[in-house]
């Protein structure tokens, strides 16, 4: 049975969690990827940040529907939600943009088992943890290479 380990690309792209937008907008080009990981001075695994996260900064922010009934304020839609909305639209380095909750695998874990998890929580890139430390990325691509082996 094939393992994460197996089909893992090692040389992995990651991003510094300081880095200016616009660095990760010309990484992305440059390298012809639409995720990757973010890390911190001592390349630890902080997020995940994909493609979608920048595009998300150039949408209209959508201002919350209220409704004022006598001297209430009753918002129709999460205030929470849009106060995320704000900090991203407004983001200029990848931390703040990225995603902190990682979905991650070890390197035993059966390549079937680093597909459920891409398609139940909806990644294309799964990081790989031994010891702490990210050692490597399964792709979607490196999946459907695996099913030709």
């Amino acid at each position: 049975m094939l393992t994460a380990v197996d089909v893992m690309t090692r040389n992995v792209r990651s991003v510094h969690q300081d880095a200016e937008i616009k660095e990760l907008a010309r990484m992305f080009v440059e390298h012809k990827v639409n995720a990757m990981p973010v890390v911190d001075d001592d390349g630890a695994l902080v997020g995940m940040v994909t493609q979608t996260d920048l595009v998300e900064q150039d949408k209209p922010l959508h201002i919350p529907t209220v409704i004022s009934l006598f001297d209430w304020v009753i918002y129709l839609e999460s205030p929470k939600k849009f106060i995320e909305e704000v900090r991203k639209v407004t983001a200029r380095r990848v931390g703040e943009i990225c995603s902190q909750d990682v979905v991650t695998c070890s390197a035993d874990t059966p390549v079937s088992t680093v597909a459920s998890l891409m398609v139940d929580n909806k990644v294309h890139l799964i990081p790989v943890i031994e010891d702490d430390r990210m050692v490597g990325v399964v792709a979607r691509l490196d999946i459907i290479r695996s099913m030709g082996a």
